[in-house]
């Protein structure tokens, strides 16, 4: 049964959501398509996932054609930012700078993610005073 709280996703799931945030709404088949490209993964096995989070509140249902369609019921955003302030609580005991230290000393960062990083942090600052 779906809650008013967000679950969190499992990595499959975050994989189906992704699938449908940019697609859109979608069939089983067509997110199986797009999954499969990259990995082997069983028809059965995403529609019974997509099940799941239907009852979960994850994705909603259309049952109006012969073959349901699957939206995500959240935008990427709100999914994004729920799962950094969980990882954010949870290892960096809330503080945002260690979480962007590691984040930033965890790969190699181009030019145009600093810049793009740093005109965030502008815009957050405009914003807080």
């Amino acid at each position: 049964m779906a809650t008013d709280k967000l679950q969190k996703p499992t990595a499959t799931e975050l994989e189906i959501l992704r699938v449908l945030w940019e697609r859109g709404p979608s069939t089983v088949r067509e997110v199986h398509e797009v999954l499969a490209q990259g990995k082997p993964i069983g028809y059965t096995t995403v529609l019974k996932i997509m099940q799941i989070m239907t009852q979960k509140g994850t994705v909603a249902r259309n049952e109006d054609s012969k073959a349901h369609v699957y939206k995500a019921r959240q935008p990427a955003e709100n999914t994004k930012r729920q799962l950094v302030g969980d990882l954010l609580q949870r290892a960096f005991s809330g503080s945002a700078s260690q979480l962007m230290m590691h984040a930033l000393a965890g790969k190699k960062t181009s030019q145009a993610e600093i810049a793009e990083i740093r005109e965030l942090l502008d815009e957050y600052e405009r914003k807080a005073k």
